[in-house]
């Protein structure tokens, strides 16, 4: 048995807040039951030796939370939402590189929920990946513990319900992750930061929204644009001459927004963890689950200035404010609001091209981000998935490379770990798009560990996409339109194209991303639009080689729920 199954049999994990292994939740040096230690078996180690290994440790942050319904009125009109410890959005998680996050998930609604934590990598542990395909859900009136590691990743991330619709109705929230103290960033310290979580929001729940995609029915626009879970009200308060820290996601389900300050200018600094040139912008796209960081400064006349947000490709446009309020002022902001674009999407092209890789700035480590070559690396295989709209069986499916994804009632992690058969294959998806019908079916792709795999996006509709790839970030090296062929790779940014773990993919367009495949586990690729997935816009992606060795893949933790056909290990 292991040290961390032993801590959970003999109940020490209510006795401490520092925990001695990454497997174990908790052993307490400072408050640890001394006869409790010689009945733990195999745990022979001396006291200092125990607080050696105690204190050499990464840091160790602890939250519980409970998610339950409640009633929130976000456009006006009072409706359910979810909740996490009674906040709309969620708490925010603050770390550091290499912090230990353990979230204690009380679920307190009525149906099964998941968290996923969208762009941190897990590290050796798919298990934490809270999506469907690793998980077994948790249970109404339940609760399981997440533990994982914010391992050499730095940025602006966010976290979300996976399952069903429910991050329709809430479930979110920010997770920033900040560099150590010997870790230097390439632009000073800011005199203050803020965090804005930009969704779009129906006034429909997020059952209503189900059961109308049950039906076939695709969804309307949103009726409304939030910000930090508001549509108005909201100010953010700084000081005229100082600089401040935005960090901005898009955490909505459906549309892609455009986001900027009256009166300012803002300085791109940051993309999902990876550091970029430091260009100047009046205004930014941000798509469907895409995150990044500006620094602004305070110089222009003090009074109050507005905040826009407005949809991308939509017609209508839906528009909302904030306000950034300077110290002191007396005057609210004036309209108009400044103007943003609308459909343009040659602009919105353009614009993704000039967001590039600082080369020379260090990210979670010190050696500089231009350090890893990612132009030279040898293609192993390539990857051309493209997305379609259909129907199947008479109902509105969506699918990649004509298989529209359905969840099988055991996680395929365990299913692959325990070698239970019948649960997936490698030939129900093709590598590339091939003509025939659309088909229901679970879909994973099998690479080894280590490939360097060229993921091409492939849009072949007149909306635009957004697709997500767990476990990894991948370089953006060319947007084009029509369709993707070989002879594109003449057109790519070998030198110095962002590493991003959300990718948009602008209509009747390809988008291409080189990825090195060195996380061993099952990691989930789906688009970011949310109906899409639910309805089928999604498959996994297997990273595997032959060895077990904790050094390439944890096993599965001991607090591993079990549903389907995979049963826990006696």
């Amino acid at each position: 048995m292991n040290f961390a199954a032993n801590c959970m049999k003999y109940g020490a994990k209510e006795q401490c807040h520092l925990c001695v292994t990454y497997a174990c939740m908790g052993i307490h040096v400072h408050s640890v039951d001394m006869n409790l230690l010689p009945h733990i078996p195999r745990l022979h180690y001396s006291i200092s030796h125990l607080y050696l290994r105690l204190t050499l440790e990464d840091p160790y942050r602890f939250f519980t939370w409970t998610v339950t319904y409640g009633t929130r009125s976000p456009l006006g009109v009072p409706q359910q939402v979810i909740l996490i410890n009674g906040q709309f959005p969620g708490p925010p998680i603050e770390g550091v590189t290499n912090d230990n996050i353990l979230v204690n998930l009380i679920n307190k609604i009525d149906e099964p929920l998941l968290i996923t934590w969208n762009g941190i990598k897990q590290r050796r542990m798919s298990w934490q990946d809270g999506v469907l395909g690793t998980s077994c859900p948790i249970q109404p009136n339940s609760n399981w513990t997440y533990h994982f590691q914010l391992k050499d990743q730095i940025g602006t991330y966010t976290y979300f319900a996976s399952t069903s619709m429910h991050r329709a109705s809430g479930a979110f929230g920010a997770l920033n992750v900040n560099q150590r103290s010997v870790i230097f960033v390439p632009y000073h310290k800011p005199d203050g930061d803020f965090t804005l979580l930009v969704s779009d929001w129906y006034k429909m729940g997020h059952k209503a929204l189900r059961k109308r995609l049950d039906s076939g029915r695709a969804l309307p626009l949103p009726d409304g644009l939030l910000i930090n879970g508001a549509s108005k009200g909201l100010a953010f308060t700084g000081e005229h001459g100082k600089f401040y820290r935005f960090r901005i996601s898009n955490v909505g389900i459906s549309t892609s927004i455009n986001f900027r300050i009256q009166g300012h200018m803002m300085t791109l600094v940051e993309v999902e963890g990876s550091h970029t040139l430091e260009e100047v912008y009046e205004l930014l796209d941000v798509h469907v689950g895409q995150s990044l960081t500006v620094l602004v400064t305070l110089k222009a006349p003090v009074k109050d200035y507005f905040i826009v947000a407005s949809t991308r490709f939509t017609k209508p446009v839906l528009t909302t404010t904030a306000i950034l309020h300077y110290k002191g002022s007396k005057t609210r902001p004036s309209r108009p609001l400044p103007i943003g674009p609308t459909y343009h999407i040659h602009w919105s092209m353009k614009q993704a091209r000039t967001i590039r890789l600082n080369l020379t700035a260090n990210a979670a480590r010190p050696n500089p981000q231009g350090a890893f070559h990612y132009g030279t690396i040898p293609i192993s295989q390539t990857l051309v998935l493209a997305n379609a709209r259909t129907k199947i069986n008479g109902k509105l499916r969506y699918t990649v490379n004509r298989v529209s994804y359905v969840n099988p009632t055991t996680p395929l992690k365990l299913a692959d770990w325990y070698n239970i058969p019948g649960v997936f294959d490698f030939k129900t998806i093709k590598n590339i798009p091939t003509p025939g019908p659309s088909i229901l079916g679970t879909s994973v792709l099998d690479f080894a560990l280590h490939e360097y795999v060229e993921f091409v996006f492939q849009n072949n509709e007149r909306s635009i996409q957004s697709w997500h790839i767990d476990g990894t970030n991948a370089y953006v090296v060319g947007y084009g339109t029509g369709t993707w062929n070989v002879a594109m790779r003449k057109r790519y940014n070998y030198v110095d194209a962002v590493s991003r773990h959300t990718f948009q993919v602008y209509p009747m367009s390809w988008t291409s991303v080189l990825a090195s495949l060195d996380n061993k586990g099952m990691w989930n690729v789906r688009s970011q639009i949310w109906s899409r997935r639910y309805l089928g816009q999604e498959l996994y992606v297997r990273v595997w080689n032959n060895e077990r060795s904790l050094y390439t893949e944890a096993e599965p933790p001991v607090n591993a729920l079990y549903c389907g056909k995979a049963k826990r290990p006696l």
